[in-house]
């Protein structure tokens, strides 16, 4: 990768993204809207003497959530439309490389992504009251990693779609299994041991139980970082595979 070209592919995503005004809404708006129907949601539930509220635990965990899911969304669509344009055909053609390609929507969209979190997460603790024992910048910055993560995902499964139709349905096959089996619902030490191997092998999980580290924990922890390793590992082989899959056409 080269940095001059990197850069430059980074600044004409933004400014693609920053006049796309529908798509800032859904990335800035709708998760700090969907927290409010979550705690009004949990706002009544009885909370036993020295535990987390239910919605202190639940926000939590969807300030991880929510930035995966809409991210992985957006990235995997906006891939699939560069191809279908024959923005993507043109692109190569110049020095850009496949990886400086992936790398800049996953720089930019990290960007995009670090609004995004400040919002939700200022809104979950200066409107909702949301508690941590560890401290808000480190919430915002894993919430970061979650989006990224949505990202490079997102880049990978348009590879696969020849239509929007087709990446949208990689959505209930990536996207949904890896919610269900994060930890939100079952705790994962609960869960058969299937499961449990299949939940150690999806990189939200690790996402999610850093976000509950900072929530039980004053202080960083060692799994926690493990935690982030693991994602930010799983974030560049997404990537890579993205670049070694990506076709020039949709069809």
């Amino acid at each position: 990768m080269k940095p001059r070209i990197l850069m430059a592919t980074t600044g004409r995503i933004l400014r693609q993204l920053r006049h796309d005004r529908r798509t800032i809404a859904l990335l800035v708006v709708v998760p700090a809207a969907l927290l409010t129907l979550v705690y009004f949601m949990y706002v009544d539930q009885p909370t036993p003497p020295g535990q987390p509220t239910t919605f202190d635990r639940i926000a939590l965990v969807m300030l991880g959530i929510f930035p995966f899911v809409i991210m992985f969304l957006v990235t995997s669509i906006a891939m699939l439309r560069e191809r279908t344009s024959g923005t993507l055909e043109r692109l190569l053609t110049t020095p850009l490389g496949k990886l400086d390609l992936l790398f800049g929507y996953g720089i930019a969209f990290g960007l995009a992504a670090a609004v995004q979190a400040t919002v939700a997460a200022a809104v979950a603790y200066w409107v909702f009251d949301l508690d941590t024992a560890g401290s808000f910048g480190l919430v915002i910055g894993i919430a970061v990693i979650d989006a990224v993560l949505g990202v490079a995902l997102g880049l990978l499964c348009s590879a696969f779609a020849r239509t929007e139709f087709q990446a949208v349905q990689f959505l209930p096959v990536v996207v949904v299994p890896q919610l269900l089996l994060c930890g939100l619902f079952v705790a994962r030490d609960q869960m058969a041991g299937w499961l449990q191997a299949l939940s150690d092998a999806f990189p939200l999980s690790y996402a999610i139980e850093a976000l509950q580290e900072v929530g039980t924990h004053a202080e960083p922890t060692g799994r926690m970082w493990r935690d982030v390793a693991v994602v930010l590992g799983a974030v560049v082989v997404a990537l890579v595979l993205a670049a070694a899959t990506l076709r020039r056409r949709s069809g």
